[in-house]
């Protein structure tokens, strides 16, 4: 797994969840429009259950029960774990660095 990940170098972000509903798609939506706002309009958010990411996946966004699925299908992947699928603070994170062009940091050991 990547430790990190240059925000220049990344074009699609995967907000993988368990089922494909309710919740997840709220997360992705609002992610969105935060980049939206941002004015970062070239990165694209995928939404995908966590059984299949693809293994080529760059930015993984998952629910930290999620992280370990994420990891073993995307080796290569900066995994990036949330605790709430609503307002929480690494969505706002990622952004920051997508708008700063820093580096996306792995949250997973």
């Amino acid at each position: 797994m990547a430790q990190s990940i240059s925000a220049a170098q990344v074009k699609m972000i995967i907000l993988a969840c368990e089922a494909g509903m309710g919740s997840s798609l709220m997360s992705v939506n609002a992610l969105k429009k935060k980049l939206k706002a941002a004015n970062v309009t070239d990165v694209t958010v995928v939404h995908k259950p966590a059984r299949e990411i693809p293994p080529e996946a760059q930015v993984v966004i998952v629910h930290k029960g999620l992280a370990k699925t994420a990891k073993a299908k995307a080796p290569q992947a900066v995994v990036v774990a949330f605790n709430h699928f609503l307002n929480d603070p690494i969505f706002d994170k990622v952004v920051k660095a997508l708008v700063d062009k820093t580096e996306i940091v792995t949250t997973e050991p």
